[in-house]
């Protein structure tokens, strides 16, 4: 179960959530759900990942924190999304203080997108390879702990491009990995799967309101 919430958490803290390549806003709805259950405010918020460079997508993600008008702002990203959020933080942006979790993101760059990209398949990638998925080795920005979660279930596309594992069928979990990075856990499910298991949002509750993972 979920940890529980003191009543200010639960009045004042918002949950933002941006999806990964190709996906809509919506692909988050039911973990936004589960995580109105518990008390928070959540925002779902979509961007053309295949238009939009990293960057100028993270300026739109500043815009639309803007008005939420929240004390206190957390952020929940799948994959491509995490790196939204990171260009958002190293862009020096004024937020109100929160934490981060991110599912499947390849903090260390995207095997299977660097593969892609030496092929014709490259532009299928769109502009997320623009200061994003080929992007290796940066540590996370100061001031915002951030809780990684991998998924281990090594089913998808990604074995075709053969993403070393243990991996969630897209992403290695060592891709995972960010330098300054808070806490890491692994749980046995897909890259998708990780937008829909149940221990997915039990795990992003507790580190969001303990700065920790469940371990």
């Amino acid at each position: 179960m979920p940890p529980h919430h003191s009543a200010p958490l639960v009045q004042t803290a918002t949950v933002v959530l941006i999806h990964g390549l190709y996906l809509h806003g919506l692909s988050m709805g039911l973990l936004a759900r589960r995580l109105r259950q518990v008390g928070y405010r959540t925002a779902l918020f979509s961007y053309p990942s295949l238009r939009y460079s990293v960057p100028a997508s993270a300026q739109k993600l500043a815009e639309y924190t803007t008005p939420l008008h929240a004390s206190v702002l957390h952020f929940v990203a799948h994959s491509l999304g995490g790196l939204v959020v990171r260009a958002l933080l190293d862009s020096g942006v004024e937020l109100p203080p929160g934490r981060v979790v991110t599912l499947g993101t390849p903090h260390q760059g995207s095997h299977v997108a660097r593969v892609m990209a030496g092929t014709r398949l490259k532009a299928v990638l769109g502009h997320s390879i623009d200061q994003g998925l080929l992007e290796t080795g940066a540590a996370w920005p100061a001031g915002r702990e951030l809780g990684s979660l991998a998924g281990t279930l090594n089913v998808g596309l990604g074995r075709i491009f053969s993403v070393p594992p243990p991996a969630d069928g897209a992403v290695a979990v060592a891709e995972t990995r960010a330098p300054g990075m808070t806490d890491h856990v692994c749980l046995p499910v897909s890259h998708t799967g990780l937008l829909f298991a149940a221990r997915v949002a039990e795990q992003v509750c507790y580190f969001l309101e303990s700065g920790r993972f469940r371990h």
